[in-house]
């Protein structure tokens, strides 16, 4: 008879998800709305104090529980899994954290605004994030291979998938004609606008000093995971792990 708690961790952290995304693009949807009554900064700050509190709780769980469940497959044995694994991560960086921000404004050390961008990653697909995550999804469920793991990946891709939608619509809501003629001119899929003739890419937009700092993050990360243990069982010792279950 099959473990009734074999399972639960899983659905822990889809429920981990499900929260976190409606803090996270809640307060992107709200942003507007919340923007008008206390100020882009204090929004801002707001919005980053709830969110990054929230991803934290996320990750140290995910780190703790990562083997959980049925483990469907091992191929960390074979010779060219590390490989492929790092080099789909890296890419999936640069889409993840493409330079299309400026990043003094995630602490509102300059003003946040809400703007369009054209060019640069967004040549390649109009939602970069989303793109990334996929990506990152499909190299650490091909390392892992747990039921686990198929449940985050769900979540994780799944909250992507609305934000493509959502992120659209207040786009829309915001820009009108403008949005729709970048819409027109890009696609979600990678390269598809390149490959139907829409859209052109310029290699020069992607020689930026952010980019730079994506490759530095890069090493960084690859240089942290000998830490994944311990910070997977720092998180499993505190009360709110045990909470959770």
């Amino acid at each position: 008879m099959a473990d009734p708690h074999l399972h639960h961790s899983s659905l822990v952290m889809l429920g981990l998800l499900l929260a976190f995304a409606l803090v996270h693009s809640g307060g992107a949807s709200l942003r507007a709305w919340g923007a008008e009554r206390i100020g882009e900064r204090a929004w801002r700050l707001l919005f980053a104090g709830v969110s990054i509190p929230s991803a934290v709780v996320v990750i140290g769980y995910f780190l703790a529980h990562r083997y959980d469940g049925i483990r469907l497959w091992n191929l960390q044995d074979q010779p060219w899994i590390i490989p492929v694994v790092w080099t789909g991560t890296a890419i999936s960086f640069l889409f993840l954290y493409p330079a299309t921000y400026n990043l003094l404004e995630i602490p509102a050390l300059l003003k946040p605004q809400v703007r369009l961008y054209a060019t640069g990653i967004i040549r390649v697909s109009r939602h970069p994030q989303a793109v990334g995550q996929i990506l990152w999804c499909a190299t650490h469920l091909l390392w892992i291979g747990s039921s686990f793991m198929v449940a985050a990946c769900i979540g994780l891709i799944g909250h992507h998938l609305f934000a493509v939608w959502n992120g659209d619509r207040r786009l829309r809501n915001r820009f009108g004609a403008a949005f729709e003629e970048l819409k027109a001119s890009t696609s979600v899929i990678p390269f598809l606008a390149v490959l139907d003739g829409r859209q052109q890419l310029v290699l020069s937009e992607f020689l930026r000093p952010a980019q730079l700092g994506i490759a530095i993050a890069v090493a960084v990360f690859w240089w942290a995971h000998r830490f994944i243990g311990l910070g997977a069982t720092t998180f499993a010792r505190t009360g709110l792990a045990h909470w959770l279950g």
